[in-house]
């Protein structure tokens, strides 16, 4: 046999070999020799407990106090709904009869929060001041409905008071608003878009803000200003501290499309109370009355009158034999302080006395002349004819009442857009203005800025000269485009564009 046969042939033994020996271990394998892995189902832990507990996490960050806070709080916050009417005075004089038969109605929402356990409801003026005989709705936060009586108005703080009946409701804790900070935390609570019992989170933002945004001769703004998201329907809600406790009603948005986009407004806590106390024992607000006409001091009158900082508000009118002339205040007095409480624009001022009741004393800080001294001063109460001497309001002549306006035979018209135009004749040329005469809080026209006494020039461009033109021109353009643009005067001719949106 060659070399080169018995190679290959000692190769296909030793193949051979390995083949048999493998068989060999397959078949004579058992579990002693080669045992396999047991597979086990292993036990996972599960736990209800906490790693650190609520009181420590408190301890930590007050915002992990937000959990207690909303489950605590939210059952006195309320949700209202309001029906209101929608028929214009047009409508009822064109003498429609089936508007006189089946008036038009539409419903609001808004939120309120429970003070007393007996169910008093404090919540803002505008989710109820309009609403129909018995057409009052408070839902709870466990869903029992009541209906609701109103107790009370005033729209000067954008405030009221409503009852349901009961005996054992849910009441907030009220707290202090004197003692709220810019840069803590707090709570809104309310009902926004229809969301029942909705709870956003942030800070105090600033304090004494006048926004302007109550449209009425006494109005008292002094909000506090929050970046917790408010929306339409949280108006009367509440707006609480890390303790739970009330330091605001939520009142406002600042947007120009109506929903939140970075601050809303509440009214003090403790201006909001004076007023819902009033209202239950009286029915009215019982306002006490400084006596003064007050501006803010500024850099340059500071430098004028030597006041060595930029602080306090200056007396510029003072009332005869009111509270102020007859505490032996004078014009030029420059007031520091209210009851040991900084006041450095007229808003504060006011608020600080809107608190107060009349026939008490209050205790003032005093510039006069380089020197400062403290001055007790017994408020008066506020007389309805005395607007002329409300603290921060400037001399006006009171509106006639709307119910006049109509007595002269002009034309007028109701906006969906949330505004009211008159047709008024002017003497020399025969022809009309088309004045805005009525601007209905919260709609778009409000939001946009569209004002009271405004005249109408044009719409999109196009002249309007009287008021049937301004009706096919808004809803045409308004059915073509979805929005409008109005060109508009004031009253002391400055022209203006306001664009108005089909939402």
């Amino acid at each position: 046999m060659r070399k080169r046969d018995r190679f290959l042939t000692g190769i296909l033994l030793i193949l051979i070999g390995i083949s048999i020996g493998t068989l060999v271990a397959l078949y004579t394998i058992n579990d002693d020799l080669a045992p396999l892995s047991e597979v086990r189902y292993t036990e996972i832990t599960k736990s209800e407990s906490p790693f650190f507990e609520d009181e420590e996490l408190a301890d930590i960050d007050s915002r992990f106090v937000f959990k207690t806070i909303a489950s605590n709080v939210t059952p006195s916050v309320v949700y209202i709904e309001t029906i209101i009417p929608v028929n214009t005075d047009e409508e009822s004089e064109s003498g429609n009869f089936w508007n006189r038969v089946i008036p038009r109605r539409a419903r609001t929402v808004g939120s309120g929060v429970l003070i007393t356990r007996d169910g008093y409801i404090l919540t803002n003026n505008h989710v109820i001041e309009d609403a129909v005989d018995q057409g009052i709705k408070v839902v709870l936060n466990d869903k029992r409905e009541y209906p609701a009586k109103v107790v009370g108005l005033d729209p000067s703080t954008d405030l009221a008071v409503i009852k349901i009946s009961g005996s054992n409701h849910s009441a907030i804790t009220v707290g202090n608003s004197e003692s709220v900070d810019v840069g803590e935390w707090v709570l809104a609570i309310g009902n926004p878009f229809r969301l029942r019992s909705t709870v956003t989170a942030g800070i105090v933002s600033a304090l004494s803000r006048d926004v302007e945004i109550i449209d009425d001769n006494f109005r008292i703004e002094s909000f506090i200003q929050t970046d917790a998201a408010i929306n339409k329907g949280n108006s009367g809600g509440a707006l609480v501290n890390t303790s739970g406790q009330l330091v605001g009603i939520n009142t406002a948005i600042a947007s120009q499309s109506g929903s939140y986009q970075g601050y809303g407004f509440a009214v003090p806590v403790n201006l909001a109370m004076k007023v819902a106390t009033d209202l239950i024992e009286f029915g009215e607000v019982r306002r006490a009355l400084l006596g003064v006409s007050i501006v803010s001091v500024d850099y340059e009158r500071a430098l004028q009158i030597g006041i060595e900082e930029v602080k306090g508000v200056e007396i510029v009118v003072l009332s005869e034999n009111g509270a102020a002339s007859n505490a032996g205040l004078e014009l030029g007095d420059v007031i520091l302080k209210v009851n040991g409480f900084d006041v450095n624009e007229s808003n504060q001022l006011q608020e600080k006395i809107a608190v107060v009741k009349p026939g008490e004393k209050v205790d003032l800080r005093i510039w006069r002349n380089g020197n400062e001294f403290n001055q007790s001063v017994e408020l008066k109460i506020l007389e309805q004819q005395q607007v002329d001497d409300l603290v921060g309001i400037p001399n006006s002549t009171p509106e006639e009442p709307e119910s006049q306006m109509f007595e002269l035979d002009v034309d007028f018209h109701e906006f969906d857009l949330g505004f009211r135009v008159v047709a008024i004749p002017t003497q020399d040329t025969g022809n009309v203005q088309l004045i805005i005469s009525k601007v209905y809080k919260y709609s778009e026209a409000w939001n946009r800025g569209l004002k009271k006494d405004q005249t109408i020039v044009s719409v999109d461009k196009i002249e309007v000269e009287d008021l049937e033109s301004l009706k096919e021109l808004v809803r045409k353009n308004l059915t073509k485009n979805g929005s409008i643009t109005f060109e508009v005067l004031d009253e002391d001719n400055a022209r203006g564009y306001i664009e108005l949106k089909d939402n």
